[in-house]
């Protein structure tokens, strides 16, 4: 039985749904579009009615995922007390993601393995590109603020705390237990703020801010 009709933007939606639901669960590679339209339960008609080509359909996914993930970040960082807290909070926000949508990094890896240049693995490159000047932002706002070593190559440590968490995924996944990403996460980006010369988030980041209260009284 096929599902109602529905508007075009909601169908999109579904089957953005459907394709990360399924990648949650086998290789993202062996998703067909006729497993896509089974997963929604409509006819593979009715899929490309909206998606003029499977490349499309996942071009859109990725999209879906770059706006849903620099959201989720970008509010972990604004409800931060100081950069250091925010690089925290965008570390373990990232991971919570990743919780709530195993199949994100699946995709992501896939795509970004891919040797030719598709729309997904384009869309999957600026996301990285995004994400990182991000996080050289708040690297640049925690010197500034004197919560890490100034001569901090902010340019790599953005690197290194993307990989963290590439690498703490990949573990979990092999181990086939996402869910201890988030256990070890605490440990590892205590380790990195520590090696960028941060005695702590809770203490730097109540220095931080008696030293901007300092400021503003001077």
């Amino acid at each position: 039985m096929q599902t109602k009709h529905l508007p075009a933007e909601e169908r999109r939606q579904r089957t953005v749904e459907a394709v990360v639901s399924l990648a949650g669960t086998q290789n993202p590679s062996e998703i067909t579009t006729a497993a896509i339209a089974s997963e929604m339960n409509v006819t593979q008609g009715a899929l490309f009615r909206h998606f003029p080509t499977k490349d499309a359909i996942w071009q859109t996914v990725m999209e879906w995922v770059a706006d849903r993930l620099l959201d989720r970040i970008d509010r972990a960082a604004e409800m931060s007390n100081s950069p250091l807290a925010a690089l925290h909070a965008i570390f373990m926000s990232h991971i919570d993601f990743v919780i709530e949508h195993p199949g994100v990094p699946r995709m992501m890896f896939g795509e970004l393995q891919r040797a030719e240049a598709t729309p997904a693995k384009k869309v999957a490159q600026t996301l990285m590109k995004r994400y990182a000047e991000r996080l050289a932002h708040q690297l640049e706002e925690a010197k500034s603020s004197g919560d890490i070593l100034d001569d901090t190559d902010t340019q790599a440590a953005a690197i290194l705390f993307i990989g963290m968490i590439q690498g703490l995924v990949m573990q979990s996944m092999l181990a086939g237990n996402l869910r201890a990403a988030k256990a070890n996460a605490p440990g590892v980006i205590g380790i990195y703020c520590r090696g960028l010369g941060a005695g702590g988030v809770d203490r730097t980041s109540q220095a931080s801010k008696e030293r901007r209260q300092a400021k503003r009284k001077g």
